[in-house]
């Protein structure tokens, strides 16, 4: 009691950003220091660390020393490169009893080493009296301004970059976007490791700035870059493309004594389409970065949807949407635990009547949907109606977990997320029992829009899924590039008899996702074998007709299911 009494009497709470890839452990301390009236933040992902502390601006790290892909002194030395964590406190927590890596860790700008196993007191106070000092010192010294650049790269940051897009898009000012995605990360990372492959992106990024010039230019993701231009046409802009793409791929970058290029593919778009804000633009340079992976030339540019096809469901789903009546409706299938329980959680499905009666199942007009434009509102109409459902099983004290599914011309608008924000305050739902359905394609595509809508959505307690999952290098990086707690897999891992090929791969899947402390999903299981199959391979859920048919009533029986 008296260390919370302690952290009390401060203007704010303490906050501690646990790096540690052991799930027991981080757990264990970040409910020790919760305990102690500190706010706590796990990150298992090396590549996420960063993020998160731009974001949660932690007053200690508390690091663990061995990391697999990194080092926890590697990740350190990143930390202490930026001008607004130079004296961020880092305190080590390890096993590891050498005393020669005490000496390392302090030569590598660490402040504290701890052993483990550590006493709940002694980790309280360790982080606390590290605490009190640094922010004594910080009290003292006159606080630096944000930055407006990158402190290694001399790039712009990625707020203002989009901040200086959504005031030229305000301005109607004319212009374009290109999304600049640098050589074969998995691969890169996997052959040198993750210090060497994060120091060549940052050569990659200078090298960038500097063809770039007076266009602002900034680094979005693990090897992405958004560069926006002022000025010039579609032909001017496909030959600007063309020569930052040539630039950058004839240009030999260094690494661990190495001399390597970078092949580099564009997706771009001019502001002339009508966007209203920065998410549309950087959703259509994905779009556009998508066709350009799989273009010879590595070159693409966005082409809208055509709007004026509106098919006959398209405007049945406008009518439906705009009539309030029972056209568009909701069906949920459960998802079952395996090993038990009583939680009651269902996948969210959509269906709508049509003229003569038959019920339309979603992928029978979604596609049109986002043709003609309708996906945003499909969506929130969707959405308001599981956080109505969701506000009234909690006022009668029988709580659930949703499954929505969202598209990413739904997540780009700049508005959504406050409007979801506002919705779950409004509806007075648990954050947690809401968790957003990302399809595996979609987040390949769209992995930066997806990222940003993510870091936004999870410290208000929304989980996310990834859906239809299997494995590849793209795929098996958004595991670790998106902070996910379930993953749905595909469909084809339910197929009787499962191939043995595919039976590896489904143990291999769930066996990494375990690691990443993912929550597993087997889905479209129609009969025992396939949930016979799914359960040797360490499934924790399953969802298909074995189990129930999608239906519009929500009086499942959980704690009677069996599998």
């Amino acid at each position: 009691m008296s260390g919370q009494n302690d952290v009390a009497a401060d203007a704010d709470p303490f906050r501690v950003l646990i790096v540690e890839d052991d799930r027991s452990q981080a757990v264990f301390a970040e409910a020790i220091l919760r305990g102690a009236g500190m706010q706590a933040e796990v990150v298992a992902i090396p590549e996420r660390m960063m993020e998160a502390m731009e974001r949660f601006d932690p007053d200690l790290v508390l690091m663990d020393l061995h990391i697999p892909g990194s080092s926890g002194t590697a990740l350190t030395s990143q930390i202490r490169e930026h001008p607004r964590f130079e004296y961020t406190p880092v305190v080590f927590l390890t096993g590891d009893q050498d005393p020669e890596k005490q000496v390392e860790v302090l030569e590598h700008g660490g402040d504290d080493y701890i052993l483990k196993p550590v006493r709940p007191r002694h980790l309280i106070a360790a982080v606390q009296n590290r605490v009190r000092r640094a922010r004594a010192l910080s009290s003292s010294r006159q606080a630096p301004a944000e930055p407006d650049r990158h402190p290694v790269t001399g790039l712009h940051t990625r707020p203002l970059l989009m901040k200086l897009l959504a005031a030229q898009l305000a301005s109607g000012t004319p212009g374009g976007a290109l999304l600049v995605e640098m050589g074969n990360a998995a691969a890169l990372r996997k052959h040198y490791g993750y210090a060497a492959f994060e120091s060549l992106i940052n050569d990659a990024g200078r090298f960038l700035g500097s063809l770039t010039g007076e266009h602002a230019t900034a680094r979005l993701s693990d090897n992405a870059f958004l560069v926006v231009v002022r000025g010039g046409d579609r032909g001017w802009l496909d030959g600007y493309a063309r020569n930052l793409r040539d630039g950058v791929g004839y240009h030999d970058f260094k690494t661990d004594g190495e001399t390597l290029r970078l092949r580099c593919t564009i997706g771009y778009t001019t502001f002339e389409h009508g966007f209203t804000d920065a998410g549309e633009v950087l959703s259509a340079c994905e779009d556009a970065a998508r066709e350009a992976q799989g273009s010879p030339i590595g070159l693409a540019a966005y082409v809208p949807p055509d709007t004026a096809a509106t098919s006959d469901i398209a405007d049945e789903l406008r009518a439906a949407l705009t009539s309030g009546d029972d056209t568009l409706y909701l069906a949920f299938q459960p998802v079952v635990a395996v090993a038990g329980g009583d939680d009651a959680q269902f996948q969210v499905l959509v269906r709508m009547r049509g003229p003569d009666g038959n019920v339309r199942r979603a992928g029978e007009f979604l596609s049109a949907a986002q043709h003609a434009g309708l996906m945003p509102q499909l969506d929130r109409w969707v959405m308001e109606q599981a956080l109505a459902l969701l506000q009234k099983r909690r006022a009668e004290s029988r709580p659930m977990r949703l499954f929505v599914s969202q598209s990413p011309s739904t997540l780009a608008q700049d508005s959504y997320v406050g409007w979801l924000l506002q919705a779950l305050e409004r509806h007075n739902v648990d954050p947690p029992s809401l968790v957003i359905d990302l399809r595996l394609d979609d987040a390949v595509v769209h992995v930066v829009l997806l990222h940003q809508f993510c870091e936004q959505l999870v410290p208000a307690g929304v989980q996310f899924c990834l859906s239809q999952f299997r494995r590849g290098e793209d795929a098996n990086q958004l595991l670790q590039e998106l902070p996910l707690g379930y993953l749905r897999l595909s469909a084809d891992f339910a197929q009787q008899p499962l191939p043995p090929e595919l039976h590896d791969e489904m143990r291999e899947v769930i066996e990494r996702a375990h690691r990443l402390g993912l929550q597993v999903i087997g889905q479209a299981v129609e009969d025992p074998q396939a949930a016979a199959a799914l359960w040797v391979g360490g499934i924790d859920f399953i969802q298909g007709n074995l189990v129930q048919r999608p239906e519009q009533a929500l009086d499942f029986d959980f704690r009677s299911a069996t599998l």
